[in-house]
């Protein structure tokens, strides 16, 4: 296939969000090419969030600044999240689509990434922060179009698991950006400027690649998912609730409140690992990166084993047994020191694994016609990684202790522990999420006609779907019924004519 025929089968760039597509019914084999695009992105932000957390630690040396201070790179990445999610990415979600808003944040990511090496050389930690509050912005933007879009592209009965699996290479470059940090950067030079320079190389690669995805992407066809799709596969499974206005979805909210809490908690043991580790067993800060890279290898693995889990078991339920297993873990390395608590921290690690896809699969499940609206808002909610790591941080200073400032992040995972029992144990949670799961919707045996689904409209304002035969004959009805309820002198204005009653015969055939 040359080059021109690629361009002329891509898909557009703006699509609209009030006709229902064949997407709504995408089957596993059709959804598997734009899944394998979008998953490639999950790695690229694994390792920013990898490199993030292991640069903290070294620029506290490198640079002489306080744990506290260090923290501002998680409240300049994470800050970055809800504006891009909550404002013009999820904007641009809404009125034009997935693709544009993938582009768009690779170019913004790239950019982000380039201006590392102006911060290096300088050795700013402010130009630093501003650059990963750029590259924050433009990952952001990708969340807040990858979550959903693995989430609805394909079969509703599998969400949760395409979702965790493709998290799962997020998870592999969260193992490679510490390991290259230990390895590479900071092996031989420490933390002297001349490791700050190597991570500007990485940078400069991160960002050829960003762009690489970007061209890759707009050249690719990509399957747009509708807030009418989601709607058709709400209604078509019989879920109740979507009528309402987007104020009153109390469960999606309730979502980005653990949302937030879960992720500044786990940014929270993320980014004071290696302090952990130096303080409690006396280890190099380079041994420490080494012992994050392992940590992070054990959540891969409880990605992976969590994503098989969840063909056996509802994902509810898997979701509440992870999350119980993460506190009953962190909460025992605040209490133990040495080789013992950093075995905890890799078991928290591990079953931290699958509580953040699945969040936001189970948050926006039921939504419909307010999915697209509503995943921002759970995406959004990751800003909890830019405000407890700092809050955490100052724990640590006041007490002279990294270990002890570990019952701050307990704090937040019980938090957010409410939803999970929620999701289990209310029916008003649990009936949604397992409505659509258990759905055949992308089923071979249980497609629609290609003709009866891309006749379906939606209404924005009421989520009701008509095709266009019904939807003349409701609007012929509702101009009866106005016709009818008009009075003849305004029906007849502008009538004239010389015959006794004509006027009151034209009335009645306007009203017939």
């Amino acid at each position: 296939m040359g080059f021109k025929e690629i361009v002329a089968k891509r898909s557009a760039l703006k699509t609209s969000n009030t006709g229902v597509t064949t997407a709504s019914q995408l089957t596993l084999k059709q959804s598997l090419y734009p899944l394998a695009l979008v998953t490639s992105l999950f790695f690229l932000w694994g390792f920013s969030y990898g490199l993030l957390d292991t640069l903290n630690k070294h620029f506290q040396n490198t640079l002489g600044i306080t744990r506290t201070r260090s923290s501002g790179l998680q409240a300049a990445y994470f800050g970055a999240y809800p504006l891009a999610s909550i404002g013009y990415a999820g904007w641009m979600l809404r009125h034009w689509g997935y693709k544009p808003v993938f582009i768009f944040g690779l170019c913004t990511y790239a950019i982000g990434a380039l201006m590392m090496w102006p911060s290096g050389v300088y050795r700013s930690f402010g130009g630093f922060c501003a650059a990963t509050f750029i590259c924050g912005s433009g990952l952001g933007s990708l969340e807040t179009a990858a979550n959903p879009y693995l989430a609805v592209c394909g079969p509703p009965k599998y969400s949760e698991i395409r979702i965790n699996f493709a998290q799962a290479f997020n998870g592999i470059g969260t193992v490679v950006a510490p390991a290259l940090a230990s390895y590479v950067f900071f092996k031989h030079t420490e933390d002297d400027v001349s490791a700050l320079k190597n991570v500007q190389w990485v940078y400069l690669a991160v960002a050829c690649f960003a762009f690489f995805l970007a061209v890759a992407f707009f050249l690719s066809h990509i399957p747009e998912v509708t807030d009418a799709d989601m709607e058709f596969q709400v209604q078509e499974t019989h879920i109740a609730g979507t009528e309402k206005p987007f104020i009153k979805q109390y469960r999606l909210f309730h979502a980005a409140f653990a949302q937030f809490c879960y992720v500044g908690a786990q940014v929270a043991v993320a980014t004071w690992f290696i302090n952990y580790a130096t303080e409690s067993t006396n280890v190099t800060a380079s041994t420490a990166s080494s012992l994050l890279a392992g940590a992070q290898a054990a959540f891969t693995v409880g990605r992976f084993s969590g994503t098989g889990l969840m063909r056996l078991v509802r994902p509810r339920l898997v979701f509440l047994f992870y999350l119980g297993g993460v506190i009953v873990a962190l909460a025992l390395a605040t209490g133990v020191r040495g080789r013992a608590g950093i075995a905890m921290l890799y078991i928290t690690l591990f079953f931290e694994s699958v509580c953040f896809p699945t969040i936001v699969a189970l948050g926006i499940r039921g939504l419909g016609r307010h999915y697209k609206r509503g995943s921002g808002y759970i995406v959004g909610a990751v800003i909890g990684g830019g405000c407890v790591p700092a809050l955490q941080g100052k724990v640590a200073d006041i007490h002279n202790s990294t270990p002890l400032s570990m019952v701050v992040a307990l704090m937040f995972m019980v938090a957010a522990m409410s939803y999970a029992l929620c999701v289990n144990f209310v029916p008003r949670y649990r009936i949604p999420a397992d409505a659509l799961g258990d759905s055949s919707i992308g089923q071979k045996n249980n497609q629609v006609p290609q003709s009866d689904i891309e006749a379906k409209q939606m209404d924005p304002s009421t989520g009701k779907l008509t095709d266009e035969a019904t939807a003349t004959e409701v609007r012929s009805d509702e101009m009866r019924d106005d016709l009818k309820t008009t009075s003849c002198s305004d029906l007849a204005r502008g009538f004239h004519s010389d015959r006794p009653g004509r006027r009151n015969e034209y009335c009645h055939t306007m009203r017939t």
